[in-house]
């Protein structure tokens, strides 16, 4: 899926919650994000591998981490920002949610939000739409359900990696990848089992 980049204004937040803001710098025509949720402690076996093969710039987690141990191996392939999801309760040093500023010549080309739990359904919890909308996000990513999804909502686009960690029933064993060029980001997931890029069934 391709969505086009919009700038959005910021509103005075109110969440709760510890909360961090990075900045990324588009240095070259593209940025590419590798973005992984749900490991709980055992990341699959073929994903570091398949990340690397992604290239990505930066690695996003959207948290329910487990065990810190998994950041440390991610941190092997490109720079991890990461956030804590409800049984991160030992990651006292993440934030709760964080806005990502893509910049260009100090100029912002878009603000994403990164938090644990964002949808219900295919729909933004209305939670989480009044937190993008307060920090100017036009893209929400999220965790928590093990469902990969992209899809939009409230003129907000959801970008759910799916998990990467044990399967929960018959949910596949996915990770996300997002790539900045031109004014758009292009998004897809890729199957850690099979290596290839993962679709919906009857997609």
């Amino acid at each position: 899926m391709t969505v086009k980049l919009s700038r959005r204004a910021a509103a005075p937040s109110s969440q709760r919650g510890k909360h961090e803001r990075r900045t990324l710098a588009l240095r070259e025509e593209t940025l590419r994000l590798a973005v992984v949720a749900d490991t709980h402690s055992r990341a699959h076996e073929r994903s570091c591998e398949l990340i690397a093969a992604e290239r990505p710039d930066y690695i996003l987690h959207a948290g329910d981490i487990g065990s810190l141990d998994v950041l440390d191996e991610l941190g092997k392939l490109a720079p991890v920002l990461a956030i804590r999801g409800n049984i991160d309760t030992q990651a006292a040093g993440l934030a709760d949610f964080m806005t990502i500023s893509i910049t260009k010549a100090e100029q912002t080309l878009v603000t994403l939000l990164l938090l644990h739990i964002g949808v219900y359904g295919a729909k933004l919890r209305a939670d989480a739409a009044r937190l993008a909308r307060q920090q100017g996000a036009a893209l929400v990513i999220c965790g928590h359900s093990h469902i990969p999804f992209i899809g939009r909502d409230a003129g907000i686009a959801i970008f759910n990696p799916g998990s990467m960690g044990p399967r929960r029933f018959q949910l596949p064993i996915v990770f996300g990848v997002m790539e900045l060029e031109g004014g758009r980001i292009r998004m897809h997931h890729v199957d850690c089992e099979t290596g290839r890029v993962w679709r919906p069934p009857g997609a």
